[in-house]
């Protein structure tokens, strides 16, 4: 399948690397950016076409599909004219700034009958999906509470990027940027928080518009109560974790490693070490779980199935942060709506 990138961001490389490195018969299209010297730059540098308007992408029968991986603002029209021309889209995290925003764009899609699947590359590994099984088949028993942490590490030269960690370009800070995607991997998993209270914040370690340090409490739906805490002001930076409490087992899922412990003293583990991008540089991850998710969507394409994070999936993360900005101007317990 052919495929073009949109956007030029941090993660256009992981892209790039993960499309070259698929034995799927994927291959890239093509790249389109905002300023069209860049793009040609970007094109001759990585051996492929340079579009210069997403139009140009619409219109060509052999692109089978685009990734939009540029800041949340420059979402919607380049989605309103994708799906107008029936091209699928993977779309990277998160769908827009708002809940309201990132719903419109998923309506959009659905009324064009467009494919759009979300980057929520945690749900690919391994250890991720040994948890769910193992929660599907009751090992863990009842769900009784969760611990969401996400520990990290920013320069202050990360949000010294124009725009970075503002609401009108992001939608926020470090929930929307940095832990939707444990908290869209929790939910997953355990499926969706109902009620929420939180405290969002900007330490005296970053200058940002938003957030660089949140902290919930939770109910949900399935009875559990929970804890979130969120940062990216944890120097040096440490990698995010989800601890799970059963009534029969207790797991705790952190770098791709999960560890089953039993009430009868056994302890198992599954899946391998690996960074997570959690300290100063936000690219120190492998490119294999992005690879997963774009193999996983051409073959949703191909084949008319669900791909592995559809957008509607994706409003439920939306939602939860929204609950919490709400419930921090409020100061009250939120209803998460999605």
């Amino acid at each position: 399948m052919n495929i073009a990138l949109i956007g030029f961001g941090m993660v256009s490389g992981t892209h790039v690397a993960a499309i070259r490195a698929s034995d799927q018969g994927l291959s890239l299209a093509g790249v389109l950016g905002r300023n069209l010297e860049k793009t040609a730059e970007f094109a001759r540098r990585n051996e492929t076409r340079a579009f210069v308007s997403v139009e140009e992408i619409a219109n060509d029968p052999n692109v089978d599909f685009a990734i939009i991986a540029t800041p949340p603002d420059q979402r919607t029209e380049l989605v309103r004219i994708l799906s107008t021309a029936s091209k699928p889209i993977l779309m990277e995290k998160p769908i827009e700034r708002t809940l309201g925003a990132a719903k419109a764009i998923v309506e959009q899609c659905e009324v064009s009958g467009v494919p759009l699947g979300i980057v929520f590359q945690h749900r690919a590994r391994a250890a991720s999906h040994a948890l769910k099984s193992a929660i599907e088949q009751g090992e863990l028993g009842t769900i009784a509470t969760v611990e969401i942490r996400v520990p990290w590490w920013r320069d202050q030269s990360y949000y010294d990027e124009p725009g970075r960690g503002t609401y009108a370009r992001d939608g926020g800070g470090v929930m929307i940027s940095q832990a939707i995607h444990t908290l869209d991997l929790a939910m997953w998993l355990l499926g969706p928080i109902s009620d929420i209270q939180a405290v969002m914040r900007k330490t005296p370690l970053h200058d940002l518009e938003a957030e660089d340090w949140a902290g919930a409490i939770f109910e949900m739906d399935n009875g559990a109560v929970g804890t979130l805490m969120a940062t990216t002001a944890e120097y040096p930076g440490a990698a995010e974790s989800i601890t799970i409490q059963g009534t029969r087992a207790k797991v705790h899922l952190e770098s791709g490693v999960l560890t089953v412990t039993t009430f009868d003293g056994r302890k198992s583990t599954v899946g391998e070490t690996a960074a997570t991008g959690g300290g100063a540089d936000p690219m120190a991850f492998t490119h294999a779980w992005h690879q997963a998710v774009i193999e996983d969507f051409a073959k949703a394409v191909s084949s008319g199935t669900q791909p592995m994070a559809t957008g509607r999936s994706a409003l439920l993360t939306h939602a939860v942060i929204d609950a919490m900005q709400i419930a921090n101007r409020t100061g009250q317990k939120t209803r998460v709506i999605s």
